[in-house]
């Protein structure tokens, strides 16, 4: 009987921890993991460490860890507000990028500043598709870790502007059917209604949306329709 109140008890716990950690971290804001810096990365272990904790430590009190979860978060906060106010202190605290190759040399000092090896180096310009450092004008490693490469002007991929080239602007694409879902706000970003989409699909010979995993929508209102159980896409624009 007791073993099965403490399993109740840590489930609890565990449903209640986890709904906190949901709060505090999109309180601290949508940061990508390859985005976080040094103290970002302490404070999310942290946060985690201490929810975990409180949800299968059965002596702990669990309002106690919520309060050390919140103050953690609102440290957090505050510091990312001060950094971004004051340079120094975001310099002391976040850190600033290092130039770690300069006119396709290396830098050997900056390199142990960086901490990193040779080898990581070159590792990280291949998985960029530079595999001569000669090529590279400067890398940067910037202070969440990842090292920026900017190439030389003469091994620089050509661009349409470069040719001369214009392009007809493409703009983002809407999804406006996800899983057989018709997403009705993307459709009001969009300024059409859901009339209009049945239409649309109809036309293109889908009257069923439940049949269709995914419908999207780009600048000229030309369809992408993909179909559940099916490989092909079809797309259809306005006549």
């Amino acid at each position: 009987m007791v073993i099965i109140m403490n399993f109740f008890y840590i489930f609890i716990k565990s449903i209640f921890s986890i709904v906190a950690l949901f709060f505090f971290t999109k309180a601290m804001g949508k940061k990508q993991l390859s985005q976080l810096n040094l103290y970002d990365y302490v404070i999310g272990i942290t946060i985690g460490s201490v929810a975990a904790d409180i949800s299968i430590d059965l002596e702990s009190h669990f309002f106690y860890g919520i309060i050390v979860m919140a103050v953690y978060t609102i440290v957090s906060i505050l510091i990312s507000h001060y950094t971004a106010k004051n340079i120094k202190l975001r310099r002391f605290v976040i850190g600033v990028p290092i130039i770690i190759i300069e006119d396709g040399k290396i830098i050997e000092d900056n390199v142990e500043k960086a901490k990193i090896d040779i080898l990581e180096l070159l590792q990280e310009a291949r998985s960029n598709g530079y595999f001569d450092i000669s090529e590279i004008e400067f890398a940067i490693m910037e202070a969440n870790g990842k090292i920026s490469f900017l190439p030389k002007s003469k091994y620089a991929p050509l661009t349409p502007n470069d040719m001369k080239v214009k392009v007809p602007y493409k703009g983002l694409s809407s999804n406006l059917v996800i899983d057989g879902n018709i997403m009705v706000n993307n459709l009001k970003v969009i300024k059409k209604d859901e009339e209009w989409l049945l239409t649309r699909l109809n036309k293109e010979g889908y009257p069923h949306v439940s049949d269709l995993l995914l419908v999207t929508c780009d600048s000229k209102e030309k369809l992408t329709i993909y179909k559940k159980g099916e490989d092909s896409v079809k797309s259809g624009c306005l006549e």
